[in-house]
């Protein structure tokens, strides 16, 4: 495992907010990811007005599946110097990517880590007190 401050300084490296057209903007959020593999990943967000873009997770996740893994040891975004805990389409998301990635660390505020499966608690693929 990586110190999280190695993460929050790659995500917040990769931060440059632009214009991409007149519809679409990018890059006011950045996301580093620790992959099994060892090797950091990252991503930001693409915003479009149809609401076809993506958030930083998704950028940071994809580069890690086109390198050839899918499990996140630990992860963080951020947004104007400050962490950003991922939003439900992130947490389902990267819980879909691999089962393992239900244990994956996740800096949600300073200091306080997390494992995915506690930001989603009721797991509609195995909790049966939902079904």
């Amino acid at each position: 495992m990586v110190e999280f401050t190695e993460l929050v300084i790659q995500a917040s490296n990769v931060i440059s907010p632009r214009v991409l057209s007149d519809t679409a903007f990018a890059g006011s959020v950045g996301c580093a990811l620790l992959a099994e593999d060892g090797i950091i990943y990252t991503g930001v967000n693409i915003d479009t007005a149809c609401s076809m873009g993506f958030c930083a997770e998704h950028g940071a996740a994809s580069a890690m599946i086109t390198a050839g893994s899918s499990q996140i040891m630990q992860i963080v975004a951020i947004r104007d110097g400050k962490i950003l805990p991922p939003c439900g389409r992130c947490r389902e998301f990267i819980s879909q990517l691999n089962d393992a990635n239900l244990d994956t660390a996740v800096l949600v505020a300073e200091g306080k880590v997390v494992s995915l499966s506690e930001l989603l608690p009721y797991d509609w693929r195995t909790d049966e007190s939902i079904r």
